[in-house]
C-alpha cells in the first residue's frame, strides 16, 4: 500500500500525483487531500476536512506552536479530524511509504506512524525549521528538476544521499506534437496565469496587448482569463509562452518545448523568484525572466524569447521524470516490504 499526501493549495500537487499513478501502475495508492478526487483517480481518494477556517483575516490560537510547525492551530475541529483520519487509515492498512506534497505536519505524523516517508521538495528557502524537520525525517527526498540547475533550493545539501534530483515531469509528457498546420496570421502568446496566487493584473494584461500589435494573446486562469483542463493545444499554437514560476506550469511549457518569458509570482518561501532566477543563472533554457515588466517592454520580451529554440527545454523535463520518480517510491516501499 501506497500513500499519497496532496496539497490543496492551487492545482500543480494534484497534477504531480495524477502524472505520477501511471507509473504506480500494479500497486494500490490511496490519495489523502482537502482537495477532491481528481477526475479519472482509479484507486481510494480519501477526503480530508480543512484545518483552516474561510477568514483569512482571522488567526486562530497559536497556530505554528511556537514556530515547531507552519499550521498546528490549537483547539481546530478540522485539524483534530484530518489528523485522526490519517492516523486511522495509516493503523488499517500499514502503508509501505506515503508521499507526501506538500505538509510538514503530515510527514510528520506519517513518520510518528512508523512509516516511511518520501517528501516532494519545493524550490526556495527552505532553512526555516518546520521545513527542516519535515527534510530530517524523510526517507528520500524527491527534487523534481534536473540536479545541474543550481540554486533552485536553499535547505538540502546537495551531496545528501537522500536527495534525488528526478528533473521536471507533467501530465503531457507522453503527448505527441500534431501535424504542422498553417502558420496563424499574427504570432502567438499563451498566457498561463495559474490559480494559486494572484499573477500579471488584467490591467497590465491589456497594455501588453495594445502594445504588441503583432502578436495575438490567449490568457488562461487568473482573472482574466479562462480555466482550460486541457492548455495543450494553446500551449502547442504558441510562438511565446508567459508563465509564472511555479513547478507545474514550467514542467508543461518545458514539455511543450515552447520559448518562454517567466514572471515570477510573490509565493512563501520566495519559492517561485529562486526558481526564476535559476533559470535565469542557468543560461542553456529558452528563458527570458522578467521580474516586473514595465508595459513598454513587452515586445522586447518577446522578441528576446521567439528567438530561443525551446527543444532546449530537454535539459529541464526529458520526459522521464515521472518514471524516475516513482522507482524512488517503490525502492523506499519496497525496502519497507523486505523489513517486515
Amino acid at each position: 500500500m501506497i500513500g499519497y499526501y496532496v496539497h490543496h493549495h492551487g492545482h500543480g500537487h494534484v497534477m504531480r500525483a495524477t502524472t505520477l499513478l501511471p507509473h504506480l501502475a500494479g500497486h494500490e495508492v490511496t490519495g489523502l487531500s482537502t482537495l477532491p478526487a481528481p477526475r479519472g483517480w482509479p484507486q481510494l481518494w480519501i477526503g480530508l476536512d480543512a484545518d483552516a477556517d474561510a477568514d483569512p483575516f482571522e488567526l486562530p490560537p497559536d497556530p505554528t506552536a511556537g514556530g515547531v510547525f507552519h499550521w498546528v492551530p490549537r483547539g481546530h475541529d478540522g485539524l483534530r479530524s484530518r489528523m485522526s483520519m490519517i492516523s486511522r487509515w495509516i493503523d488499517a492498512t500499514d502503508p509501505d511509504v506515503v508521499v507526501v506534497d506538500t505538509s510538514v505536519e503530515v510527514a510528520v505524523l506519517c513518520r510518528l506512524h512508523g512509516v516511511p516517508v518520501v517528501q516532494m521538495l519545493q524550490p526556495g528557502v527552505r532553512t526555516d525549521l518546520p521545513h527542516q524537520l519535515a527534510l530530517d525525517l524523510a526517507d528520500r527526498i524527491v527534487a523534481p528538476w534536473p540536479a545541474d540547475v543550481a540554486g533552485v533550493v536553499d535547505g538540502v545539501a546537495a551531496d545528501d544521499p537522500r536527495l534525488v534530483h528526478v528533473g521536471a515531469f507533467s501530465r503531457f509528457d507522453d503527448r505527441p506534437e500534431p501535424h504542422a498546420v498553417a502558420p496563424p496570421a499574427t504570432r502567438q502568446v499563451t498566457v498561463l496565469s495559474g490559480t494559486g496566487g494572484p499573477g500579471i493584473d488584467d490591467a497590465s494584461l491589456d497594455r501588453a496587448r495594445r502594445s504588441t500589435p503583432g502578436w495575438t494573446w490567449t490568457v488562461l486562469g487568473g482573472h482574466a482569463g479562462s480555466w482550460l483542463d486541457d492548455p495543450w493545444p494553446a500551449l502547442l499554437r504558441a510562438d511565446v509562452v508567459v508563465t509564472h514560476a511555479g513547478q507545474n506550469a514550467l514542467a508543461e511549457v518545458a514539455a511543450a518545448r515552447r520559448p518562454a518569458v517567466v514572471v515570477p509570482q510573490e509565493r512563501p518561501h520566495d519559492e517561485q523568484r529562486t526558481t526564476a532566477a535559476a533559470l535565469r543563472a542557468d543560461g542553456r533554457l529558452p528563458v527570458v525572466v522578467a521580474e516586473a515588466p514595465a508595459d513598454d517592454d513587452w515586445d522586447t520580451l518577446l522578441e528576446q524569447a521567439v528567438r530561443r529554440d525551446g527543444r532546449d527545454w530537454e535539459v529541464w523535463n526529458d520526459g522521464k521524470g515521472a518514471a524516475r520518480a516513482a522507482d524512488v517510491v517503490l525502492e523506499v516501499a519496497h525496502a519497507r516490504t523486505a523489513d517486515r
